[in-house]
């Protein structure tokens, strides 16, 4: 019996591995996308005018 316990065990921790695998490649996967959309849009909003000056900035740190 033991060696079908150590099984279900083996096989639950491959699960849960499995589970946080996934939710790292996708984390990897937005974060691409993420840095893709800000090198594609730089160049847009390099020309845009800024919408706050320094002065609107309640909270300066120094």
């Amino acid at each position: 019996m033991t060696v079908e316990v150590d099984i279900r065990e083996i096989k639950e921790i491959l699960s849960a591995l499995n589970s946080k695998i996934d939710m790292l490649i996708e984390n990897r996967e937005t974060l691409s996308l993420m840095m893709l959309a800000e090198r594609s849009l730089r160049e847009f909003l390099e020309k845009e005018p800024d919408i706050y000056s320094i002065d609107d900035i309640k909270v300066r740190y120094q």
